[in-house]
């Protein structure tokens, strides 16, 4: 939003800006934030940073070494539109308390490290992201977690028929109108607030499932920027929801038997404005450039590792069934969406080449997947990886439909969490490239979401448990 401090300055005084809120990302990928008067806000505070507790919820440091500042982007900044106070809103990187230097594991800075080894190796100067946004929107959920009482009770007005509208029938919400679907009002309030913020919509409407699934879909942005774009349209979802009295998820499965929630990540590589994956003699598959297709073997043959960034929930690998549109095999093929990558049919032209990888999910910390899908990809270039030689396609086929000698050589995405870290801990050299990622930062990533999700969760009686075994 803005071109200079001076410019962030100007704005707040010459706007009656009361507060100045400070958005910063976690490890989890999640965003915590410090709000500071406006009249204490100053230039120092750009150039320094404002300290916060980095033990505490962001996961960036111990408890006894935790001090780090959040230092605000001008170029981020925001009117946020949820707060009573005329408040503007910074994204922030996060640096060190004493020296000031950007703290080696905060997102946004592995992010820009992905995007400068690119531009170290030639290959491009801009990686272009746009990942889809597919949520659930439910009138309640009523949840309780203790070891005697565990339920989750869920309300959504699209299947409790209410007497005035059939319920949308399950799997059956695809492109549904109104009166049936009841939350385009609410997306349309999403998108022209997205649009007062800079952030052009496409289009949106309703998914799948049947119970409240929507998407979103905007245009690709330089990776930090998608990112950062990504960061603020959950939010504005999340919130537009909250004000019209609903709740926005995007949990990757919270219903069974019903679609999932994905994270399909558009991608696109330019050097100097000119578009590096198309194929100017047409030769190749879907008219992509040699290099485009050695993306695509950087991006399938580290797939399976991938998946340890890119889907780090146990829920995941809930929503990574087939049957549901959700990839499961690592191949690519065109307008195929039983495919890992699918190249789109309708990006025809030189400028709109670009594959879209559709394993992702909200979960993730959405800085660390675009620059983790980055450098598989520059891997793959590197490496001149051959498609054939590895299987991954193309296949135009339904792969659902297929017999088992077929699918038997496809590689599978893994199917648990604890198989995607494992697949994360033994294949992650090409991360370690231009010092983007570092080998204790994997370590410490592997090991945490061992303990805080594949653990917490494996040890809790599921539910269905009951059904099966409670007359045991």
């Amino acid at each position: 939003m803005f071109a200079s401090v001076t410019d962030a300055l100007a704005y707040i005084k010459d706007n009656n800006i009361a507060m100045v809120d400070l958005k910063i990302v976690g490890l989890g990928g999640q965003w915590m934030h410090v709000t500071i008067p406006a009249s204490q806000f100053t230039q120092k505070c750009f150039e320094e940073g404002v300290g916060y507790d980095g033990s505490s919820g962001s996961g960036f440091s111990k408890v006894e070494s935790g001090d780090v500042n959040a230092l605000p982007q001008p170029d981020t900044g925001f009117l946020d539109p949820f707060w009573e106070q005329p408040t503007l809103s910074f994204l922030c990187d996060t640096v060190t308390a004493d020296t000031k230097e950007p703290f080696p594991s905060d997102p946004r800075t592995i992010a820009r490290r992905a995007e400068a080894f690119m531009r170290s190796t030639g290959v491009a100067d801009e990686a272009w992201m746009g990942p889809e946004f597919e949520f659930h929107v439910f009138d309640r959920v009523d949840l309780s977690d203790d070891p005697y009482n565990t339920s989750v009770a869920i309300r959504c007005c699209e299947t409790s028929p209410d007497g005035l509208t059939a319920p949308i029938r399950h799997k059956s919400g695809y492109l549904q109108v109104p009166p049936a679907e009841h939350f385009h009002d609410l997306r349309s309030e999403v998108a022209l607030t997205l649009d007062k913020m800079g952030i052009d919509v496409r289009y949106h409407h309703h998914e799948v499932g049947a119970p409240g699934q929507c998407e979103i879909e905007v245009n690709l942005k330089p990776l930090v920027r998608a990112a950062d774009q990504a960061m603020l349209i959950k939010y504005v979802i999340k919130n537009v929801a909250h004000r019209r009295g609903k709740l926005a998820t995007f949990m990757p499965k919270p219903l069974y038997g019903e679609a999932g929630n994905g994270m399909h990540v558009h991608q696109m590589l330019t050097n100097k404005g000119a578009p590096v994956f198309f194929d100017d003699r047409r030769k190749n598959y879907a008219n992509l450039s040699d290099l485009a297709l050695q993306y695509v073997g950087g991006l399938l043959s580290h797939g399976r590792a991938l998946t340890g960034l890119t889907n780090p929930s146990t829920n995941s690998f809930k929503r990574l069934v087939e049957g549901y549109e959700a990839p499961v095999n690592l191949f690519f093929s065109l307008a195929n969406r039983s495919a890992a990558i699918r190249v789109p049919r309708y990006a025809v032209l030189p400028e709109d080449k670009r594959i879209e990888y559709r394993p992702p999910d909200f979960t993730c910390n959405v800085y660390l997947t675009l620059a983790g899908m980055l450098m598989a990809g520059l891997d793959g270039i590197a490496s001149k990886l051959d498609l054939g030689e590895h299987n991954f396609g193309p296949f135009d086929v339904n792969i659902t439909k297929q017999n088992d000698a077929f699918r038997s050589k496809i590689a599978a995405v893994p199917r648990t969490l604890h198989d995607a870290l494992d697949a994360l801990a033994e294949d992650h050299a090409f991360l370690l490239q231009g010092e983007v990622f570092n080998h204790a930062f994997i370590e410490s990533w592997v090991a945490t979401r061992r303990d805080s999700h594949v653990r917490a969760v494996a040890v809790r009686p599921h539910p269905h448990e009951y059904t099966l075994y409670l007359d045991a």
